[in-house]
C-alpha cells in the first residue's frame, strides 16, 4: 500500500465545503447523562479542524458514535436475539437508544475546544444538513449527526455516498480509527470527491508506516492481549520484518502449551496450537528471536483479589491461571528493549486492570518510556493501559486506532487510505 499520500497542505481549501472524516466515536457515562468520558478523540481532530477553518474553508464535519441500529425492525430483531421481551422493544426505547448516541455532545465539546460555534445538523443528508451545509459560510463549522443512524454508512450505499457528497467539495479523511472499514463515509465519498488526508492520518502513515518500511533496528514488536488468533495476520507479517518478537498477555499460553507446557486453567486456543508451533519454526529459520515468558504469575481465581504465586512457564497446576508475566520475564524482556532502535507494542503482558496483575504491562511501560527508541504504541488495550500508568508523554507515537493500526502492522490495505490520492 502506498502510504504517501496528499495531505490538507497540498490543495487550495479557501472558499471550499469540506467534508471532513473524523473519529468523534468516543466513551460516554453508562448512567444515562450522555456526558463524554474521555475527549481524547475529539482533541486529536483540533489540529486538522483549525487548520482548514484558518485556510478559509467551510467545514462539515462527521462521525460515527457506537453502533446506533438504523431501523426499528432491526432493533426488535435484534432484541429477541438476545432475548429481550417483546414487550420491552417498543419504538420509544427504539428512539432513546438512538438519542444515546447522538453527537450533540461532542458538538457541544468542539465548540468549547474551538471557541467557537459548532452548528449542530439533526440529521446526516437530510432537509436539515442540506440547508445548513448550503448556508455555512467560510470559516465556520457544522457537524452532521451520527453516520449510523443511517444504513447507507456501513453498507457504502451508492444513494447515501452520493448524498454525503453533494454536500462538499473535497473530502478530507482524519479518522484513523475507522480506516479499516469500507463504509460511506470513510471511503465511499472518496470515489467522487477530490480525497486527501488530515493531520492526524498523516502522522499515522509517517510513524507506522516509516516503522514497517525502513526500521530504525534493532526493531522489537511486543504482542500482548489475550487471543494469538486476533494476532496470526500480525505475527505472520512481523516475522518478515522484526529482529525480536516478544509475546506476553493470554497468547502466551497457547505457545507454551505448543511447547508441551502445563497451562492450569490459563486461556488456551487449542485449535492455534499448531500455528504457535509454526511460528517458533519460522521465526527459528528466518534469525528472528521469539521471546516467550520464562515465569508466569498465576491466580486462583479470576478477580483483583486472588491469591498469587510465581511460577516457571509451563508449570502452572490445575486450578489456577496465568494473569501476567513473571519478574525473570519482566527483567528478559525489558532488557530487549533497552537496546532496541524501535520498538511497537500491541497488546497488555497481563490483566492490568487488576492491580495485583498489572506488574508487567508496568514495567515494560516504563522500559519504554526510559529507552532512546522509536515506542509506537498501537492503540486499544496498550494505549489505555499506557495511558492509564502515567507514560503517554514519554512515548514517540500513541496510535489512536486499535483495530486499524492492527490490521496496518498486519500488511493488509486501509480501504480508508487507499482511497485518498497519491501524492
Amino acid at each position: 500500500m502506498n502510504y504517501n499520500k496528499k495531505t490538507v497542505l497540498d490543495v487550495d481549501v479557501k472558499g471550499k465545503k469540506v467534508l471532513l472524516r473524523c473519529d468523534f466515536n468516543v466513551p460516554m457515562s453508562k448512567d444515562g447523562s450522555c456526558a463524554i468520558t474521555d475527549d481524547k478523540r475529539i482533541v486529536a481532530a483540533l489540529p486538522t479542524i483549525r487548520y482548514l477553518l484558518e485556510n478559509g474553508a467551510a467545514v462539515i464535519a462527521c462521525s460515527h458514535l457506537g453502533k446506533p441500529v438504523p431501523s426499528f425492525d432491526k432493533f426488535v430483531k435484534k432484541g429477541l436475539e438476545k432475548g429481550k421481551a417483546l414487550e420491552k422493544l417498543t419504538e420509544s426505547a427504539w428512539k432513546k437508544s438512538l438519542a444515546e448516541l447522538s453527537l450533540k455532545p461532542v458538538a457541544e465539546r468542539l465548540s468549547q475546544l474551538l471557541g467557537q460555534d459548532v452548528i449542530m445538523a439533526a440529521d446526516v443528508v437530510g432537509e436539515d444538513a442540506q440547508t445548513k451545509a448550503a448556508a455555512l459560510q467560510p470559516g465556520q463549522i457544522m457537524l452532521l449527526e451520527n453516520t449510523r443512524y443511517e444504513n447507507g454508512e456501513t453498507k457504502n450505499d451508492p444513494d447515501f455516498v452520493k448524498s454525503m457528497a453533494a454536500l462538499a467539495d473535497l473530502y478530507v479523511s482524519d479518522a484513523f480509527g475507522a480506516v479499516h472499514r469500507a463504509h460511506a463515509s470513510t471511503c465511499g465519498v472518496a470515489d467522487l470527491l477530490p480525497a486527501v488526508s488530515g493531520f492526524l492520518i498523516q502522522k499515522e502513515l509517517e510513524i507506522i508506516g516509516g516503522a514497517l518500511a525502513a526500521p530504525k533496528r534493532p526493531l522489537v514488536a511486543i504482542l500482548g492481549g489475550s487471543k494469538v488468533s486476533s494476532k496470526i495476520g500480525v505475527i505472520n507479517n512481523l516475522l518478515e520484518l522484526a529482529d525480536t518478537i516478544i509475546i506476553g498477555g493470554g497468547m502466551a499460553y497457547t505457545f507454551s502449551a505448543a511447547q508441551g507446557g502445563k497451562v492450569g486453567d490459563s486461556l488456551l486456543e487449542s485449535d492455534w496450537m499448531e500455528y504457535s508451533r509454526e511460528m517458533m519454526a519460522k521465526a527459528e529459520a528466518k534469525g528472528v528471536k521469539l521471546l516467550l515468558p520464562v515465569d508466569t504469575v498465576i491466580a486462583d481465581k479470576f478477580a483483583p483479589d486472588a491469591n498469587s504465586r510465581i511460577v516457571a512457564a509451563g508449570e502452572i497446576p490445575d486450578g489456577w491461571q496465568g494473569l501476567d508475566i513473571g519478574p525473570k520475564t519482566v527483567e528478559l524482556y525489558c532488557s530487549a528493549v533497552a537496546d532496541a532502535g524501535t520498538v511497537i507494542w500491541n497488546g497488555p503482558m497481563g490483566v492490568f486492570e487488576f492491580p495485583a496483575f498489572a506488574k508487567g504491562t508496568e514495567a515494560v511501560a516504563e522500559a519504554l518510556s526510559k529507552t532512546d527508541a522509536i515506542t509506537i504504541i498501537g492503540g486499544g488495550d496498550s494505549a489505555a493501559a499506557v495511558q492509564q500508568l502515567g507514560y503517554a508523554d514519554r512515548m514517540t507515537h500513541i496510535s489512536t486506532g486499535g483495530g486499524a493500526s492492527l490490521e496496518f502492522m498486519e500488511g493488509k490495505e486501509l480501504p480508508g487510505v487507499s482511497c485518498l490520492l497519491d501524492k
